[in-house]
């Protein structure tokens, strides 16, 4: 019984993760719906089977938000806004995945403090994806303030080399 539940939510996909994954897989071509569906499938050999009742809807969001749009062939592309979006993901992505590089060579302490941020960073990660569509452009504003703050505060109020994009761009939390 025990083991049953262990399979359920050791194997199941982390809240947020298929909008990213929508936005990751519109950069390269356009899609189906189905066919976002079977290349998940496909993709996870099977381990994850994401349902209509699933990416229908979130596609729904994902075009109220302006991130995608349908073409007239019924297919799905990103916006200019919702590149930019899947951009702004990876940056993060490499720099949380330097981070924690430094971090996992530190021994035991850095794979204990690793993981812990790793926890926290996916908790934000869902309240924000669950909530973003719903807050006030204060409150989105006040968001990014505090996001920039604590990036500022993790470079001693400099930027770095971490901090730019590969064109050597400052990343602004935008």
């Amino acid at each position: 019984m025990i083991s049953e539940w262990f399979q359920r939510v050791g194997s199941s996909i982390p809240r947020g993760f298929s909008r990213y994954f929508i936005l990751e897989l519109l950069k390269e071509k356009t899609y189906t719906g189905k066919e976002i569906i079977d290349y998940a499938v496909e993709q996870s050999n099977g381990i994850w089977k994401p349902s209509p009742g699933l990416i229908y809807p979130l596609l729904g969001r994902l075009l109220d938000e302006k991130l995608i749009e349908e073409t007239k062939d019924g297919r799905y592309q990103l916006t200019k806004q919702g590149l930019e979006t899947a951009q702004d993901v990876d940056k993060i992505n490499d720099i949380v995945k330097n981070q924690l590089e430094v971090l996992f060579r530190l021994g035991n302490v850095g794979r204990f403090v690793a993981l812990d941020l790793l926890e926290k960073i996916s908790s934000m990660g869902s309240i924000l994806s669950s909530n973003l569509s719903n807050m006030t452009d204060d409150e989105t504003q006040k968001y990014k303030k505090f996001l920039q703050d604590e990036l500022d505060k993790m470079n001693g109020g400099k930027a770095t080399k971490k901090d730019t994009d590969r064109k050597g761009k400052k990343i602004k939390i935008e």
